[in-house]
């Protein structure tokens, strides 16, 4: 197995697991979250979602956001289902990007982040990507704990 499919096997064991997550919890409590300045569960899944969606349009750009507009700017929070439906063909999107590169990409193309003086091989920074998506999954594990409901069984 080469670094290229590795990292795809990473990112499909990290959604599989965090969708598996997202549909164990119930409709109602949807709207929870612990304070007022944090997410609410459904917000926070749009955001592992939609930040997917902005990472890529990062690497796509070498780094330079640009003029970014989000794909999800009107939509309403309803569900895990049409939130994963917006997503399905950005992160179709992603894979295929990644299933495009070559093992001498990840080192060679680099992420310039001039904004925020952050500067990364492109292997780093998809790692970063699936590290962000990975701690709010944990999040949303200690929101639920903390909440009372009962936790789908990720390790499986």
């Amino acid at each position: 197995m080469n670094a290229i499919e590795i990292t795809l096997i990473n990112f499909s064991e990290i959604r599989r697991r965090s969708i598996k997550l997202w549909e164990g919890i119930p409709n109602e409590y949807m709207n929870w979250k612990p304070d007022e300045q944090a997410y609410s569960i459904i917000e926070m899944i749009r955001h592992v979602l939609e930040g997917e969606h902005l990472f890529h349009r990062i690497i796509e750009n070498r780094g330079n956001l640009g003029n970014y507009q989000s794909p999800w700017k009107d939509e309403q929070y309803i569900d895990v289902k049409n939130e994963l439906n917006i997503a399905e063909k950005f992160r179709n999107q992603f894979l295929n990007m990644i299933k495009g590169l070559n093992v001498s990409d990840l080192e060679n193309v680099k992420i310039e982040r001039k904004e925020v003086n952050q500067s990364k091989k492109l292997g780093d920074y998809l790692n970063r990507m699936a590290y962000h998506e990975s701690v709010h999954m944990g999040q949303m594990l200690s929101y639920l704990r903390t909440f009372g409901i009962k936790r789908s069984q990720i390790w499986d």
